[in-house]
């Protein structure tokens, strides 16, 4: 069962998001679609997520980046399977981006193979044990999981990693509105591995 304030925060992102007019909107999803993509793509959504896309789905506009004239909220819906996986696997292939071209190396990984090529998978396997990120829009991300709720919203790109909003509320007015978060917010405990970057 969704908390009162998970259920609270979602729906205040959903009417942020539906006062701007310039997202189209489609009818939110269902339990059963939830239970589907869950299945199919092997994470369970934040709680306050869930809420957010019970309230409303997000189609398009405005486009990411604007001249792309793409959209970029996930089609949990109707969007293309392979689509939607690559979304959902764009934090660890940009970090695995890293590892290749960059030189990131965790030290909890033990010490860096030699052979890059085993770097690589060695690398993937502890990416693989990471929490699950789950797309809000283009390269924002919340942590999966039911029962949580709260978590501030993440920008990625690669390990380029930085908060763009304490919460999903949040996140809308600062994606659509140009907020920024205040200097002495406090985060609540982070998500683990991912705010490593931060």
């Amino acid at each position: 069962m969704i908390t009162k304030e998970a259920c609270r925060l979602g729906r205040e992102a959903a009417r942020r998001l539906a006062r701007r007019g310039s997202v189209e909107i489609a009818p939110g999803l269902t339990e059963a679609e939830f239970e589907e993509i869950e299945q199919t793509y092997g994470f369970e959504f934040a709680d306050d997520h869930r809420a957010f896309l019970t309230e409303g789905l997000p189609l398009s506009g405005p486009s990411w980046p604007r001249r792309s004239g793409k959209t970029p909220w996930p089609n949990w819906r109707n969007g293309v399977p392979a689509e939607l996986r690559k979304q959902l696997e764009w934090p660890v292939e940009g970090a695995l981006f890293d590892v290749e071209r960059n030189g990131l190396w965790c030290s909890a990984w033990g010490q860096r193979p030699s052979d890059p090529a085993v770097a690589i998978d060695l690398a993937r396997s502890h990416l693989e044990q990471a929490p699950k990120l789950v797309p809000i829009r283009g390269h924002r991300f919340l942590p999966a999981g039911r029962g949580a709720f709260g978590h501030p919203v993440l920008s990625i790109v690669q390990t380029d990693i930085v908060f763009y909003g304490t919460d999903i509320a949040d996140y809308i007015t600062n994606e659509f509105d140009g907020g920024h978060i205040s200097a002495d917010w406090t985060p609540p405990p982070l998500v683990p591995f991912w705010s490593d970057f931060l």
